[in-house]
């Protein structure tokens, strides 16, 4: 399944709009994603990650809220899976997703 997983921005780099990364920290796992589509968002904030991309900016409690449906759903062993707690960064242009892993289509489907 193909998840948006909210984080917490640590750190961001980068002066450029199109470049800028920061390092998220999601309940623990820690993945540089890119921040090109979230201008605004500054090291504090929460933002929605989906293919290791920041593509919307939540506030704390909606943060919450998502990650305990996902622990809820056991959606998060693509997060957690082989990962530390600072299992260096993940960038954009690997070929995991920053959530810990390539997204997959229910049995089934084609992607």
């Amino acid at each position: 399944m193909c998840l948006g997983v909210p984080g917490q921005i640590l750190t961001i780099t980068g002066d450029d709009p199109i470049t800028r990364m920061g390092r998220v920290n999601f309940s623990g796992i820690v993945k540089e994603v890119s921040l090109a589509y979230t201008p605004d968002a500054t090291v504090g904030d929460y933002v929605v990650v989906h293919v290791g991309f920041a593509i919307s900016q939540v506030d704390e409690e909606e943060a919450g809220i998502v990650f305990e449906y996902l622990r809820q759903m056991d959606e998060l062993d693509e997060l957690t899976a082989g990962e530390t707690a600072d299992s260096g960064p993940q960038t954009a242009g690997q070929s995991r997703s920053a959530v810990g892993g390539p997204p997959s289509a229910p049995q089934g489907v084609s992607q």
